[in-house]
């Protein structure tokens, strides 16, 4: 990895591990929603949202790892892409399948697009760096910076849907 990457890779892996930090917060707010259609929400909304930032945070580790080649580190990349993609489809069904939960069609890009995006990006930025390709460490980041920002924007819709659903109690 180029020298050029280190600092993106630190503080991209930094913003990660502190997001995550921050889910707990949600969850301390959520501590007192207890049906099964809250159960359900926060297993829809807030596990994959948990799932980007600890991508994020691996994709750092992954990369800031010292090995005496890149091959290890694609090959990781790739199937943790691929990983990230089966779980994003089963994480759309999951939402799809709430009654309850109104997703606004813009909604689903943030729930479904960009992290799907996101994991193909890793997917091929992984076999870039497995095969040397210049265009790799972009991919890679490209991912890490969709994956960043998906989780931003799910982390404070879940705040805000805690925060309201919590009124009612």
């Amino acid at each position: 990895m180029p020298d050029n990457w280190i600092n993106w890779f630190e503080i991209t892996g930094a913003a990660g591990a502190q997001l995550i930090g921050l889910l707990s917060v949600v969850v301390a707010l959520g501590t007192r929603l207890s049906t099964s259609q809250s159960v359900e929400a926060i297993r829809a909304f807030l596990t994959p949202t948990l799932i980007y930032f600890g991508s994020v945070l691996f994709q750092a580790m992954v990369m800031l790892t010292a090995l005496p080649f890149a091959w290890p580190k694609g090959l990781i990349l790739a199937l943790a892409g691929l990983a990230g993609l089966a779980y994003d489809i089963d994480a759309i069904r999951l939402k799809r399948r709430l009654g309850f939960s109104d997703i606004k069609p813009l909604d689903w890009i943030p729930y479904g697009v960009l992290p799907m995006l996101a994991n193909a990006s890793l997917i091929a930025g992984g076999v870039g760096l497995t095969f040397k390709q210049a265009f790799a460490p972009f991919a890679i980041a490209g991912a890490t910076a969709l994956l960043l920002n998906t989780g931003i924007y799910c982390a404070w819709d879940l705040t805000l849907w805690v925060i309201k659903d919590r009124g009612k109690a």
